[in-house]
């Protein structure tokens, strides 16, 4: 229940009276005019809720106000849906990369600790695609909800503009842009990196561990493993090893019933149960039988890789994407163009989020309230999110191929604020136009 009640009250010597506003987001004089007669009621001091007049309101001896407390209000609100909304996206996100790595886990013996830490590296580059919906989600929810519950519409029948309203939601959408930027340029890319270098050591390393069951895999140079069946447990069954690396020696082959993979410092090893080692001397041709209960065969160390691995454009940061483009003579024509295009996207990625906030702002603060729900604009504010983020991610894919990439990246990051623009001074013409007709 909203009232607009005439209250009077002392301020200082002075009696007032004033016009307040009761509602949800408190109570307040909205303005006063000072009165000369103290015999009036004995007064009650009220707070102020704005800083300056509505647009709509004007200018009168005695006019204040004290925006503040709304402003504070709506900004706070519309921060916490944005947040929640942005965690569950990347707890989802989360979620689905660490399913990528269950399978190297469960096959190489790899400690669970690598799921974590991969993932939570490869986080940070979500952040393009989850920061612009959480931003414009909280903006539909909480504007909607302060529309539904009335809030809005009394705040606008006092006379607060649109643009007005929409402040606190474009100030937190700058703030989450400028956040999303530090983020792309530098978190992003090193965490990338680290999580590539770290996926390519853990491969070289268990590049001899994953065995197929069936059929025989080369472990490295001469040595063969055969594995009948791996239990659940990451359990071998039924090994046949043949190795013939040392020249010196004559060849082995291993069969046991049984064995497990595991690391120590000395390397990568097999341990192998309830077998014999079998092999046969070239010279004499008597074959030699030696049965036992355990069993170590050290499989060979993965070398490393001489050249350096070539950064992709996503794992530099934006200092070093722009002394990749300065120095002319360190990349090709190509890896030059990846570079750019790369570039170019962070600096645009950023304006998407206040862009997806106002194309939401604009649809529910301008036109008429609808008391059966705004579910309309609702859609209207998600489709044309979803259809400007496709937009972009297919304009930049086209410009790693095209030159005409790039004009369309700045159209679709451009459009929502063209739009939104035009729309938002339609509505103060209009308004300005329906004060001066009351006025006349």
């Amino acid at each position: 229940m909203y009232r607009l009640c005439l209250l009077i009250f002392q301020r200082n010597e002075w009696r007032e009276t004033g016009l307040a506003y009761f509602g949800s987001l408190g109570w307040g004089r909205l303005w006063s005019i000072r009165l000369s007669d103290k015999s009036i009621l004995e007064p009650r001091s009220v707070q102020p809720i704005c800083s300056r007049k509505p647009d709509g309101l004007q200018k009168q001896s005695g006019l204040f106000f004290e925006m503040r407390i709304i402003d504070r209000y709506i900004f706070r609100h519309t921060l916490i849906a944005t947040v929640f909304v942005t965690l569950v996206l990347a707890a989802l996100v989360f979620l689905m990369q660490s399913l990528k790595f269950i399978d190297l886990v469960v096959n190489s013996g790899v400690s669970g600790l690598f799921i974590w830490l991969q993932t939570f590296l490869y986080l940070p580059g979500f952040f393009e695609i989850i920061m612009p919906i959480g931003m414009v989600a909280g903006v539909l929810f909480i504007y909607n909800r302060l529309t539904m519950d009335s809030e809005l519409i009394v705040l606008r029948a006092l006379g607060f503009s649109p643009f007005r309203l929409a402040q606190p939601a474009l100030v937190l959408a700058v703030m989450l842009g400028l956040l999303l930027f530090l983020t792309m340029g530098w978190i992003a890319p090193i965490s990338k990196s680290e999580a590539m270098s770290l996926r390519q050591d853990i491969r070289a390393q268990m590049t001899s561990l994953i065995f197929r069951e069936g059929i025989f895999n080369e472990a490295g140079s001469n040595l063969m493993v055969y594995i009948r069946d791996r239990d659940n447990k990451g359990r071998l069954h039924g090994l046949v090893i043949h190795d013939s690396r040392d020249d010196s020696k004559p060849a082995s082959t291993v069969i046991a019933r049984s064995g497990v993979l595991v690391s120590s410092k000395a390397g990568q090893q097999v341990l192998v149960y309830d077998g014999s080692r079998q092999e046969v001397d070239p010279k004499t041709g008597v074959m030699r039988r030696l049965d036992f209960d355990q069993y170590t065969i050290d499989l060979p160390q993965a070398e490393k890789e001489k050249k350096e691995r070539w950064q992709e454009p996503d794992e530099r940061t934006t200092s070093a994407l722009i002394s990749g483009l300065s120095d002319k003579g360190a990349e090709s024509n190509s890896n030059r163009r990846q570079l750019r295009i790369e570039l170019q996207k962070r600096f645009l990625l950023p304006f998407l989020v206040p862009g997806f906030a106002l194309i939401g702002l604009s649809l529910l603060l301008i036109g008429n309230h609808d008391r059966r729900g705004q579910n309309r604009k609702v859609l209207m504010a998600v489709s044309s999110v979803v259809l400007l983020e496709i937009m972009f991610l297919g304009s930049y894919n086209l410009a790693k191929q095209s030159p005409a990439g790039f004009p369309l990246m700045l159209l679709t990051v451009l459009l929502p604020y063209i739009v939104a623009i035009i729309a938002f001074y339609k509505e103060n013409m209009i308004r300005r136009a329906g004060e001066g007709g009351n006025a006349a």
